[in-house]
């Protein structure tokens, strides 16, 4: 009959009125209005809701709340999660593809995917799950395949994340500076230790390599159970390197001997270039699913900054493998137990990809040289050295006492004399010469405030003097009374020309300096000497002496295409003569002489003191700035007697020896 009517027989005596429903049945579908059809559930229980409520428990990895035929939902949970243990914290998305049903079973096609962190390919695949009516409820046949078409209760899923290889860090000229150098990675094998067990081992080992107990063995509790979890790596010559025999003593774990990105030494640019480690709980949540813990990631410096590029694409690898061994089970026909280890099946499989190679401009001679130069000085210090011709830092070293604080490209100190370059430019522009006569008296005061020259200052340099000999003594009260000739902007002006006080963007952390317009009188006599409310960088004063090295504004740059161009006013060929000129005067008749007997080409030089502080005597910076040839370079000292006494000798070492 049309419209999957069922008609029965009824008595004769209610012949009439069956014809009548007959015919008002077909005369409703002649019309086109639809019946409803009978519901097969008459409890309301259909396959569609069974099916969509396995899904969401294979998406939650939790079976537990479910009905099954012939077996209860806890145990086939049992069964179920040895098979997916293998995948760590992974879970799957599962969705109900298309349902088939014939009476009381029914067969429901499931989407699974699953996504790998940090890995743009998913791996997508569909499995069957039958299902059957008993007592008005539909319940799932529990089999394997449901999980993966291919387990069969003799294998489980694994995992491995596959780690890309880290981009290098070069240096000038391409010299690798971070690179694969050999290395113990220590750490928790999963597979060999599990539960509180691994808990407590993660807890030893940390304490033994001395690193957070409590982060390491949270890392390794939410780690795979296949997954080797790093605690850390250390040279082979590291001299914290524990006994092989002490790592092996503690349950699951090991010393493997591998290679990693390092640089040269341990210390070699550290506060420039960063360092390299497992991705901690802050890192994995600010990388919105990329990373997870254990991946290698730049925690600071060059290495943090530019992470994503180097660090490279992981990959992962799944397997069948042989199942461990468990108990009975849950399945009312059990799978058949393996009688032996199968050969691993990789079901499937993205290729890492390796990181891209960040190029910096760092000399590794001249770095090492750099850092070996401040090796013996205690205060806080910093050595910047740039190539005029092209900006290019080719050492930026920072001494002990800098706390792992890179002072060399983002300290901020005044500069003291070395600023009077700067001060130079100015009153060259507002019409002073080199031979122009200006007055170096004892002391200066400025609205109450008394200004002095450094105690053994020349006496035969006071009185009247050039302005080239001003400079080349380090006269201080010979350049503040001659501070009324710039206006309010001529100081931070001439600055900018010398690249400091504005800030750029290169891609690296750093400090251009600060000349800000200071209204009160006392403020702008101490900023002509480098001092009041000016700061400067290391770095920033090596460009002030490498940019009147060649005669136009040097930008210092560090990263492979990160160079910014000057904001400042063009320096003029005749100013960067007469600059040379004067600075050259330093060397050979000033505060520079400890520089004058070098062999090579001329060097141009300026010193530099400046106060700080508020104790009594007050304390002092050292600062010296020099340029030889393609070499400029600045030195400062936090704590010393004077820059020709304290910043000169290091500066003289490093030109020496860096021809």
């Amino acid at each position: 009959m049309s419209r999957g009517l069922t008609l029965r027989p009824t008595p004769a005596r209610s012949a009439p009125y069956g014809c009548l429903l007959l015919l008002l049945a077909l005369a409703l579908a002649g019309c086109g209005i639809s019946l409803p059809k009978p519901n097969p559930d008459s409890n309301g229980d259909t396959p569609d809701r069974a099916a969509a409520a396995l899904a969401a428990g294979l998406s939650a990895k939790d079976l537990s709340p479910l009905p099954f035929v012939g077996s209860t939902g806890t145990a086939v949970n049992d069964a179920f999660k040895p098979l997916v243990s293998g995948m760590g914290p992974l879970k799957p998305s599962v969705t109900v593809a298309s349902i088939s049903r014939d009476r009381s079973s029914a067969t429901a096609n499931l989407s699974f995917g699953w996504t790998f962190p940090g890995i743009p390919e998913r791996w997508a695949y569909q499995t069957e799950a039958k299902l059957t009516e008993e007592s008005g409820q539909w319940k799932t046949n529990w089999q394997p395949s449901i999980v993966q078409p291919q387990l069969d209760g003799t294998n489980r899923l694994t995992q491995r994340r596959l780690y890309p290889e880290r981009g290098e860090l070069l240096g000038e000229d391409g010299d690798a500076i971070v690179e694969d150098r050999p290395v113990f990675r220590i750490g928790i094998d999963r597979s060999k230790v599990s539960g509180d067990k691994a808990k407590a081992s993660a807890i030893r080992l940390a304490k033994l390599v001395k690193i957070n107990a409590k982060t390491y063995a949270a890392n390794v509790a939410a780690a795979g159970n296949d997954a080797f979890v790093e605690a850390i790596v250390l040279r082979m010559d590291a001299p914290d390197l524990p006994p092989g025999s002490r790592i092996r003593a503690i349950p699951g774990a090991l010393s493997i001997r591998t290679s990693q990105m390092l640089a040269p030494t341990r210390d070699f640019a550290r506060p420039i270039i960063g360092t390299v480690g497992g991705a901690n709980k802050d890192d994995v949540e600010k990388s919105g699913g990329a990373i997870v813990a254990g991946d290698q990631v730049g925690l600071t410096g060059l290495q943090k900054r530019y992470d994503a590029q180097m660090r490279g694409t992981p990959g992962v690898r799944v397997r069948l493998v042989s199942a461990k061994p468990s108990g009975a089970s849950a399945s009312p026909s059990p799978s058949p137990s393996p009688a032996a280890e199968t050969e691993p099946v990789v079901l499937f499989e993205v290729k890492p990809v390796p990181g891209k190679p960040l190029t910096t401009t760092l000399n590794v001679g001249l770095q090492k040289l750099a850092e070996k130069t401040l090796a013996s000085t205690k205060p806080a210090s910093a050595l910047v050295a740039i190539r005029p011709s092209t900006g290019a830092i080719i050492a930026a070293a920072n001494g002990e006492g800098n706390r792992g604080q890179s002072l060399a490209t983002v300290g901020r100190a005044p500069p003291g004399s070395t600023f009077k370059v700067v001060s130079a430019l100015a009153l060259l522009r507002a019409g002073l010469t080199p031979d122009s006569k200006i007055s170096c008296p004892r002391t200066v005061t400025v609205n109450g405030r008394k200004f002095t020259n450094y105690s053994d200052y020349p006496a035969n340099h006071r009185g009247t003097i050039t302005f080239r000999t001003a400079l080349a003594q380090s006269c201080n009260t010979a350049f503040i009374g001659q501070r009324r000739k710039l206006d309010g902007s001529a100081l931070a002006n001439a600055a900018g020309s010398l690249g400091v006080g504005i800030d750029y963007d290169v891609g690296f952390p750093s400090f251009f300096g600060s000349v800000p317009d200071d209204s009160t009188a006392t403020g702008r006599a101490a900023a002509m000497i480098g001092q009041g409310k000016v700061e400067a960088s290391p770095m920033a004063m090596a460009a002030v002496v490498a940019s009147v090295a060649t005669g136009e504004t040097v930008i210092p740059h560090l990263v492979d295409g990160a160079q910014a161009t000057s904001k400042g006013k063009p320096l003029t060929r005749q100013e960067a003569r007469q600059l040379r000129s004067m600075m050259r005067g330093v060397v050979t008749d000033g505060s520079g002489r400890v520089l004058g007997n070098l062999s090579g080409p001329p060097v141009l030089a300026k010193t530099g003191t400046a106060e700080y502080g508020s104790t009594k005597p007050l304390k002092t910076h050292a600062w010296m700035i020099a340029a030889q040839g393609d070499l400029a370079v600045a030195v400062f000292v936090n704590d010393g007697k004077s820059g020709s006494s304290t910043a000169g000798p290091l500066l003289r070492t490093f030109l020496a020896k860096a021809r």
